[in-house]
């Protein structure tokens, strides 16, 4: 597959935004960082209801209070992620978002079951699938950001000592799950781009095995060696956890390929000049995230009990 160097240019130059963008939230406060994602949550959910208008024209017909309340109910589940760690005021907001977010879930149910349109319980199974698919997703990245998973009990001797190094590891995690996507990505396009022979899949003709391969060496072993001479940190643990992170990025790429196809659309959108809409720029965060928050519970336990 040859390189198109416009089409390159103008996915680097849109990268170069939108890089900066994302630093601003990761690199910054943990209210920015919510700020941010909270931004990509209501963006990717907007995409997902366009994208299963066309595939499920039932949906077309729910009401514009479900249309946003799901949404708003998906929020409320990353407000509730942060663990205590966000307030407005002396308002804990994760307490008023788990009730919020209940009573919105019931609304939307008991709306579209007492609705006096025909009952579509199909609508209700695409909003679900969209709220584990998006705002779960998001909910487990604040989550992460906040720390909670690495938190000791508090009353041990050290608890501020280790309090403080369970918001180093909320505020690197991120970082590290987010670099080892983009480095995946980007090298898997440039390799594909100049070896890339074999076609990964019919839906996805444009990746290649080639840089599929390459794209994992790179964002694995650049993470891993950056862990072991620069932070001079145990390297397997970062091996492990960007392995996950791009093997399972690496399928949130080929399943919104699928929805795409299915879709009949080539992008989701159209926010990104040469990269498509959100869920194209996220779809691989969409699965990296629940598979690396599923692997740092099960870390978190093992090491709790050994």
């Amino acid at each position: 597959m040859a390189m198109n160097w416009s089409a390159f240019k103008v996915r680097v130059l849109t990268a170069v935004f939108f890089v900066a963008v994302m630093l601003v939230g990761l690199l910054t406060t943990e209210r920015m960082f919510f700020i941010v994602f909270s931004v990509i949550h209501f963006k990717c959910w907007i995409e997902y209801q366009q994208l299963m208008k066309r595939i499920f024209p039932n949906y077309l017909a729910v009401s514009p209070f479900h249309h946003w309340a799901i949404m708003l109910a998906g929020w409320c589940l990353m407000c509730f992620a942060t663990s205590g760690h966000l307030k407005i005021g002396l308002i804990d907001i994760s307490e008023t978002a788990k009730y919020a977010g209940v009573l919105l879930i019931i609304a939307i149910v008991l709306g579209e079951l007492f609705s006096n349109k025909r009952i579509t319980l199909n609508n209700l199974w695409i909003s679900g699938v969209g709220f584990l698919y998006i705002s779960v997703s998001w909910s487990m990245l604040i989550h992460i950001r906040s720390g909670a998973l690495f938190m000791p009990n508090p009353g041990s001797t050290f608890f501020d000592f280790f309090a403080n190094v369970a918001h180093r590891k909320g505020y690197f995690i991120p970082v590290v799950v987010v670099a080892s996507i983009w480095i995946n990505d980007t090298m898997a396009y440039i390799i594909g781009s100049f070896v890339g022979k074999t076609p990964l899949n019919a839906f996805s003709p444009k990746k290649t095995w080639e840089g599929t391969i390459g794209g994992l060496i790179c964002g694995v072993g650049s993470i891993s060696i950056f862990s072991a001479i620069v932070l001079k940190d145990d390297w397997r643990i970062y091996f492990i956890l960007t392995t996950v992170s791009v093997i399972a990025g690496t399928f949130g790429d080929l399943l919104e390929s699928r929805i795409k196809r299915v879709a009949d659309v080539k992008d989701s959108g159209n926010s990104f000049p040469g990269h498509g809409g959100f869920l194209d720029r996220f779809d691989s965060l969409l699965l990296a995230v629940p598979s690396v928050w599923l692997f740092l519970v099960a870390y978190s336990f093992i090491t709790q009990i050994l």
